[in-house]
């Protein structure tokens, strides 16, 4: 049998196992690996700035397409535990992701070496598996049952920390004769759908709740097929949005506390039973649970047992990968007849083209809602949205658009600050012939801003959209409830930029000092020409292109503790002219 280094065999199982692009920045300790990408000359290799980036960049890439898995790979010691941020988004989100660390020597691992520290002990709460291979022979084994858990339940992310001694030490190994592992997947029962179509047929207002499990599943085809079978309307979770096109006459609207439509709210109050399909039944989505459970009946569906009953008990669980049980459910409905919804979905799509908010303002500073009008009208519906947190992405998540799935790519549970822009860079990579829009606000971009260089570096064109209020937006809004305005304003009178006023940050000048374009706007009416002007430059330059908006210093998002208390700040729409861009259009 041929011998070969225990990282000539991980890499040649990487390949074995579909991966092609790799994200992280070289060591001494994982020198060696690196060694053995170089020999293989199979896979791309992207430089980040930092790990995290890194992480960020792996998690985007595999939110972009079914199958797909991200690999960051790092150094030992803080290497490791820049990734932890990366782990914990990818796992809160259930997104599969291999992280490879360094290590020092397996005979100096309780030494205090230089940057030795154990992160597979670190890891071991944001993973499915974090492990630290001691013995070379059992390389290959553990990189296949990385994959076979990444892939198998509810996906989520894996670290593999390899001693630099581990990984140059020869083993015998065949990769002629390697397969991957079996995945796992629970499946309903043809009984079980029997049950939960027979709950549907007692309901009048039934409404089917779609989280993140139906796209990680790649079965939001089978969502739309079975809801327009039953005619029964689709309230998507922020994971699960583009689950359902926006425009679709049976897209109810999303629900919760922050990013949720007031017709969404409406109409899961209105509704008697909830069937959640790969959802968490997650706080801001759901608010209290008196209000949200009140007076209905509800269905969950998930791929982890534990998830069934984590949150609140309902009435009828299924333990199901989504994909198999919409399946499942569809072969079930064929032969059955389903109760007359007509009406229900009429009063519902009423509320959908009633209930808008205004997006409509020619104020200047620039009032964030024109801004999302205005990505309406510039970007069609290949667009691929990547966002994170704050009132940016709270706003977004309220007034744009999504038609696909997987066009809307967003850090839902974990939130982290500063993985939008590498996020996109992953997104990229895994697919180049995306028009990517990344949303920040003026925070969250300059956390990791150092990444942009990556994208000037490696042609890695894509759109940055930050909506510059020099605040920490979002928990400026919070410290309402303490009647304070305390320690988040970002605003200073920069030396270098006295045109800016009290914005501080010359973005512009930092993204074009990283090998970056950037145009920054302040009037409404030249967003789309500002939009129109970076598409050229990403084209000509092939470099990520931020546009900056300069809006006004405090803007305060919708949002409430529940979901029948949202309090509006802003005037409603109520003409066509106030929202223009509205998927049913107001009257004129």
């Amino acid at each position: 049998m041929e011998r070969m280094r225990a990282v000539d065999a991980a890499v040649a199982i990487l390949r074995r196992e579909g991966v092609s692009h790799l994200f992280g920045v070289p060591g001494a300790a994982i020198n060696p690996f690196y060694d053995a990408v170089r020999r293989d000359g199979g896979l791309q290799h992207v430089l980040a700035r930092h790990v995290e980036g890194a992480a960020h960049m792996a998690d985007g890439y595999s939110r972009t397409a079914a199958g797909n898995i991200g690999v960051c790979v790092g150094t030992s010691g803080p290497a490791g535990t820049d990734m932890v941020t990366g782990l914990y988004a990818a796992a809160a989100d259930s997104v599969p992701l291999l992280a490879i660390t360094g290590q020092a020597p397996v005979a100096r691992l309780h030494k205090e070496d230089f940057q030795a520290v154990d992160i597979a002990a670190i890891a071991a709460p944001v993973t499915k598996w974090a492990v630290t291979v001691r013995e070379p022979g059992q390389v290959p084994g553990v990189f296949a049952q990385a994959f076979h858990l990444m892939r198998s339940g509810r996906p989520g992310p894996v670290l593999i920390d390899l001693p630099v001694d581990v990984q140059q030490a020869e083993i015998a190994f065949d990769i002629d004769t390697y397969e991957p592992l079996p995945v796992h997947r629970p499946a309903a029962t043809r009984a079980q759908a029997e049950k939960v179509l027979d709950l549907l047929s007692a309901a009048e207002r039934p409404i089917i709740v779609a989280g993140g499990g139906i796209v990680g599943a790649d079965a939001c085809a089978e969502l739309v097929e079975l809801a327009e079978l039953l005619d029964v309307p689709v309230v998507p979770t922020l994971m699960g949005w583009g689950a359902i096109p926006d425009d679709h006459p049976l897209m109810a609207g999303m629900a919760g506390l922050q990013t949720s439509h007031r017709y969404g709210n409406a109409t899961l109050l209105a509704s008697d039973l909830v069937l959640g399909i790969g959802n968490r039944w997650a706080n801001r989505h759901t608010g209290g649970l008196d209000v949200y459970r009140a007076g209905r009946t509800f269905v969950h569906v998930d791929i982890e047992p534990t998830q069934v009953g984590r949150v609140f008990a309902p009435d009828y669980g299924v333990v199901s990968d989504a994909g198999a049980f919409l399946r499942e459910m569809l072969a079930a409905a064929g032969g059955r007849t389903h109760p007359d919804r007509s009406a229900w979905v009429r009063e519902c799509a009423r509320r959908k083209g009633t209930m808008q908010r205004r997006t409509h303002f020619d104020d200047m500073p620039i009032k964030p809602q024109r801004v999302y009008e205005e990505c309406n009208r510039a970007f069609g519906p290949d667009t691929r949205y990547v966002s994170t947190i704050g009132l940016s992405q709270i706003a977004a998540a309220q007034f744009l658009h999504v038609q696909r799935p997987r066009h809307w790519i967003n850090a839902g549970q974990a939130g982290p600050l500063g993985w939008t822009a590498p996020a996109a860079l992953g997104v990229r990579v895994a697919d180049p012939e995306a028009f990517v829009l990344a949303v920040s606000g003026d925070y969250d971009f300059q956390f990791m801003i150092e990444e942009l260089a990556v994208g000037a570096q490696f042609n890695l064109p894509y759109l940055h959209l930050v909506l510059n209020n020099s605040y920490l937006g979002l928990i400026r809004q919070a410290q309402r409830a303490f009647d304070m305005d305390y320690c988040v304003q970002l605003g200073f009178d920069n030396v270098n930029a006295p045109g800016l006023g009290k914005y501080g940050v010359d973005h512009v000048a930092v993204a074009e000092g990283l090998g970056c374009k950037a145009l920054r706007v302040t009037d409404p009416r030249e967003l789309a020409g500002a939009f129109t002007r970076a598409r050229q430059l990403m084209a000509v330059h092939r470099v990520p292109v931020v546009v900056e908006a300069i809006c006004e210093r405090v803007t305060n998002i919708a949002m409430g503790t529940e979901i029948d208390a949202v309090q509006e700040f802003e005037e409603l729409a109520t003409t066509r002219s106030h929202a223009p861009t509205a998927t049913i259009p107001l009257p004129a």
